[in-house]
């Protein structure tokens, strides 16, 4: 096994739960090898860096093995390497995301000293 197709490699190494997901994200210019746009048909071997975008992170990896069988985790973790330069990067942006305040206050349900000004409010009184 020489190559391999990108979007299969992907599944197998379970970055993507189905290869539909795997073939859309690098449709969709999330996945780029060795700096470059790609297609999901794109021939990959060893070697080849990849560079991913999932979630809040971008990771960089390079292809260490080749698989088109999707196995367990502990064997795809295998099939690739991250950069230390990128677990460097997620780390620090990890910290900034924490130390920041959430932007967003969660909704809360009205207790009841809420809920009647709520009523009060409603009612005119």
């Amino acid at each position: 096994m020489v190559k391999v197709r990108l979007d299969k490699w992907l599944w197998a190494a379970r970055f993507y739960k189905t290869r539909a997901l795997a073939k859309q994200a690098v449709d969709g210019g999330k996945i780029q090898c060795n700096g470059n746009r790609t297609k999901p048909s794109k021939e990959i071997n060893t070697g080849t860096e990849i560079t991913l975008k999932q979630g809040y992170d971008d990771k960089t990896v390079t292809v260490v093995a080749l698989s088109e069988q999707r196995r367990g985790a502990p064997e795809a973790q295998r099939l690739y390497e991250e950069t230390l330069a990128s677990m460097e990067q997620r780390e620090k942006l990890s910290a900034q995301r924490k130390a920041q305040p959430s932007h967003w206050a969660t909704p809360t349900k009205p207790n009841k000293k809420d809920r009647r000004l709520i009523q009060k409010f409603k009612q005119g009184k």
